[in-house]
């Protein structure tokens, strides 16, 4: 390796690195507040690092990395998340009793396992990654090992989750079978401009599509993400809904933007009717909750359907349109449950709708920014939310995808009710429950992700500009 490669490495070895100080640290005195503190730093320099690189991009690591603008954007977006995540945990873990340090480690292992997914270049390196994320989100996901709720979660998590990794294998296998390489680049060349698919290779295809709807959460993949949203903690909750599925959107897009899956008549029509039931079966669902994380969950579903809608406009736009589409997502989604998390206490899981009652009399900072979260979620003016929707709709509507566009704002009509539900709630009389007090880092971070969708939504041009000029594939 190069001097050049290791430079490029820079936010990976960082990320992979802090876990390792964290059980180092753990080892010989346990103080909750130093890991937390050199978590956060950690976080910060792997962000910061991003920039170093900028000058070095594009650039490969031969077999198994790409390193662009692109893999960089998505790098970036994971690490924030992370960041956010880890701000609000900070109040939530330590009233833990017992082992809470040992979060932080899964934290930085699962985000190392996202960010691989963002410059994977190569089916190892793609199940490495997306491996690594999962086995992490087993332990993540059952964390509060005091809660029934918690580990029925994980327990269900980790049997869906192996049972998609196996698809995926499977489906890597068959390709390989196929055309003798793993890489991205030569699976590519190997189809050439269009010919007739084999069955082993429209066969390998379809496994890999249903691991990876897995991942997503697309319908009819979906079961596991109402039950997992509910049962685990709820910061772990806000990472599986943005790091997460970040990651996997980031290797999606790029493998099917560079095998021209959109050109294909059979994908386009299954991801096409993908994109619909989800959309539909989220928010139809959502109507129906009383507990808000299930009903953020039913609601990420519907939003991934609206998503995956760029992968069939077959554009660099479509590609940006979807990067700014996940950076308002990810700022809403965090902020929606950073509120949940920060009411929430060991005994008590602030999650019922009726526990929100009269908020804003009680906690006004916090209501806005909630209210401001599921707006945005909504796709109402002056938020992130709106701007991203709007985008991914002018992006479609140019390449005369007309049914799933309709189908998107049908279902964005039906997502408003939902939402206005608990806004409504959040203003009435207010109940005689005891709030917790707030702590620094989670007014820091509610303040970071209420005026990002603010700015966003308000002055969105800066940040497209940017993406237009240097994202493309």
């Amino acid at each position: 390796m190069t001097e050049k490669d290791f430079l490029c490495l820079t936010p990976f070895l960082i990320i992979a690195t802090a876990p390792v100080v964290i059980m180092i640290v753990i080892s010989l005195l346990r103080n909750y507040k130093v890991v937390f503190g050199f978590s956060v730093l950690s976080l910060l320099a792997a962000f910061s690092s991003i920039f170093f690189i900028l000058p070095s991009v594009p650039h490969t690591i031969e077999p198994l990395f790409i390193i662009d603008v692109y893999s960089l954007f998505f790098l970036g977006i994971i690490i924030i998340s992370a960041l956010l995540v880890t701000l609000l945990s900070y109040d939530y873990i330590k009233q833990l009793e017992g082992v809470r340090e040992e979060y932080y480690i899964v934290l930085f292992t699962s985000t190392l396992g996202a960010a691989l997914l963002a410059v994977a270049n190569h089916f190892v390196l793609f199940f490495l990654g997306i491996e690594t994320l999962s086995i992490s989100l087993y332990i993540f996901i059952a964390f509060q090992r005091s809660k029934s709720n918690s580990i029925e979660a994980g327990i269900k998590y980790l049997i869906l989750a192996s049972v998609s990794s196996a698809f995926l294998l499977f489906g890597m296998a068959l390709i390989y079978t196929a055309f003798g390489t793993m890489q991205f680049g030569a699976i590519v060349a190997a189809l050439g401009t269009g010919g007739q698919l084999s069955p082993l290779v429209i066969s390998g295809f379809g496994m890999m599509m249903v691991g990876i709807g897995f991942k997503l959460a697309l319908v009819p993949f979906h079961m596991w993400t109402p039950d997992v949203y509910q049962g685990a903690p709820a910061p772990v909750s806000a990472f599986v809904a943005t790091v997460s599925k970040g990651a996997v959107m980031a290797i999606l897009i790029r493998f099917f933007f560079n095998l021209r899956g959109f050109d294909n008549h059979y994908l386009f029509i299954a991801i096409s009717g993908i994109a619909i039931l989800s959309m539909f079966v989220g928010n139809i669902l959502a109507i129906r909750q009383k507990n808000i994380k299930r009903l953020l969950g039913y609601s990420s579903i519907a939003n991934m359907g609206y998503l995956i809608i760029i992968l069939l406009t077959g554009s660099n736009r479509g590609i940006q349109a979807s990067i700014f589409y996940l950076i308002s997502y990810f700022f809403t989604t965090i902020g929606a449950f950073g509120v949940i998390t920060l009411l929430s206490t060991t005994e008590y899981e602030a999650e019922k709708i009726e526990d929100f009652k009269g908020l804003f009399w009680k906690r006004p900072w916090i209501a806005i920014v909630f209210t401001l979260s599921l707006l945005s979620l909504a796709g109402i003016p002056v938020t992130a939310g709106f701007i991203a929707k709007f985008y991914v709709i002018f992006e479609g509507m140019k390449a005369g995808l007309m049914v799933l566009i309709i189908s998107m704002i049908i279902n964005s009509v039906i997502g408003l009710y939902y939402y206005l539900r608990i806004i409504t709630t959040l203003f009435s009389t207010a109940s005689d429950t005891k709030l917790p007090e707030l702590s620094l880092s989670g007014n820091i971070t509610l303040a970071i992700v209420g005026i990002s969708i603010l700015i966003l939504g308000v002055y969105p041009g800066w940040l497209i500009d940017i993406i237009v000029k240097y994202v493309s594939l």
